[in-house]
């Protein structure tokens, strides 16, 4: 077979690798590009274009009132801030804890360590809907410690309160993993260099393992910051208080009050793009670690 004739078979699947590529795009960005289209048109030309390709594009009688009624009635700035709140302290802590969390098991040597390894794989299998209940039953026997605008407040329960939103998903078995995956392929040169010239672990872990860490902690961030920012079950659990409830049950909250799929629309594209914008500022060092850190699902 001549060389030209692979050439051409080579460009042939490169074309049809594309052209399904392209296709399973369109697919999982035409729902998102509806969304973001409808916050602009009213209820009746919604339904009106569903049948057309008028649906996608920003045609017709478009208007800012739908998302001008989000942020007078939909209380959307308070629950913003909330979710914002909430999200960055947990990827902040999730970071922290669980890199120190692997590195030890990666790195150090300590008796027991594998039996531990062991028992963070087999809570990866546990659903959190099957621990939720539980865990609401063990949060309520707590006193309450929260932090807002008006500096430490103190209650007799962690109910209604940032805390009892942050502290059960500081640490995970999932995130645990990936770390772990990470750190076990750096060179073990590395630590035994830095401990000739007198490091401490946490010095080794802090100075030489995190800064090389960076696409993994890209991963660990988009991930966490996902989990956390589209959180629905467990604020409905515990959050009862408007004055720290997130974005995804004050949703639900500004659907039973605003039966208009514009302004619906308009609420959900707010809580989107931030997700989007996430993601496109990460997404080479998610890609880099995906790629680089051995995990394969």
């Amino acid at each position: 077979m001549s060389d030209l004739t692979l050439k051409h078979r080579r460009r042939i699947g490169q074309a049809v690798s594309y052209a399904l590529l392209t296709l399973f795009t369109l697919v999982f960005l035409l729902p998102t590009l509806f969304m973001l289209v409808s916050g602009f048109k009213h209820t009746t030309a919604i339904f009106a274009d569903l049948r057309s390709w008028r649906a996608l594009l920003p045609v017709g009688d478009l208007t800012f009132e739908n998302y001008r009624y989000v942020f007078e009635r939909g209380n959307f700035e308070r629950y913003f801030v909330n979710s914002v709140v909430v999200t960055s302290i947990t990827v902040v802590l999730s970071v922290v804890v669980n890199s120190m969390a692997a590195y030890a098991l990666a790195r150090l040597h300590w008796r027991g360590r594998k039996g531990v390894f062991a028992l963070v794989i087999a809570i990866l299998i546990i659903p959190f809907e099957a621990i939720a209940i539980p865990l609401v039953m063990l949060v309520s026997q707590f006193p309450g410690v929260d932090f807002g605008l008006h500096g430490l407040s103190f209650s007799d329960s962690m109910f209604n309160t940032y805390t009892v939103q942050i502290l059960p998903f500081a640490a995970n078995a999932f995130t645990i993993f990936l770390f772990f995956q990470f750190f076990r392929d750096l060179p073990i040169e590395l630590d035994e260099a830095a401990r000739l010239d007198g490091a401490t672990p946490f010095q080794i872990y802090w100075r030489i393992v995190m800064p090389l860490s960076r696409p993994v902690i890209a991963t660990v961030a988009i991930l966490q910051f996902l989990t956390m920012w589209n959180q629905y079950l467990w604020p409905i659990m515990v959050v009862q208080s408007g004055d720290v409830r997130p974005l995804m049950p004050g949703i639900q909250e500004f659907f039973n009050r605003s039966p208009a799929w514009g302004q619906i629309m308009a609420y959900a594209s707010l809580v989107t793009l931030p997700v989007l914008a996430i993601f496109v500022t990460f997404q080479r060092w998610f890609v880099q670690s995906v790629a680089s850190s051995g995990v394969k699902g």
